[in-house]
């Protein structure tokens, strides 16, 4: 199994490779544009309260998970807004599971109490990875947004960490 640590600088490039599959397959993310490796040092960079972590091996970057801020308000302090991708050829051999367990540890020693996640309806494999890691299905959101002139319906899903 590849290593899961926390990203570096150096990564960026990598993580933006990783990221730009996701956004041409238009099957995990309403954005459009591809991404650089300044934009994904600026995520590196945000500091440990909203980290990036990535799996490696010896061949390089396979994949990447992060935590961004879900609101601005304090109240929502501890709730944050999780991101996995992993790399085309390297699907199916558990990477999204271990990133997402290995951001979930790191999420509850910075006291969060809650990760959310947003998944199209239709992206069957996202959906069986959080069902798998204990996270439940909240609700939809109907036509949250359009991709590519398409209205797309979002599933809701959330992650109690002091259920753990």
């Amino acid at each position: 199994m590849p290593t899961i640590r926390s990203a570096v600088a150096g990564d960026a490039a990598a993580i933006a490779d990783i990221y730009n599959q996701g956004i041409a397959e238009r099957s995990s993310t309403f954005e459009t544009e591809p991404r650089a490796a300044p934009e994904v040092e600026g995520w590196v960079a945000a500091g440990e309260r909203y980290p990036v972590l990535v799996a490696a091996d010896e061949g390089g970057l396979l994949g990447w998970a992060r935590i961004v801020q879900y609101s601005a308000r304090a109240a929502y302090a501890g709730v944050g807004e999780v991101s996995v991708y992993v790399a085309r050829a390297a699907r199916g051999r558990g990477l999204g599971r271990a990133l997402l367990e290995a951001l979930e540890e790191r999420a509850a020693t910075l006291e969060y109490w809650k990760l959310t996640g947003k998944l199209f309806t239709d992206n069957e494999a996202s959906a069986a990875l959080v069902r798998r890691c204990g996270w439940r299905d909240v609700g939809l959101h109907l036509r949250h947004g359009r991709l590519d002139g398409v209205w797309r319906d979002v599933l809701v899903v959330e992650r109690l960490l002091d259920a753990r």
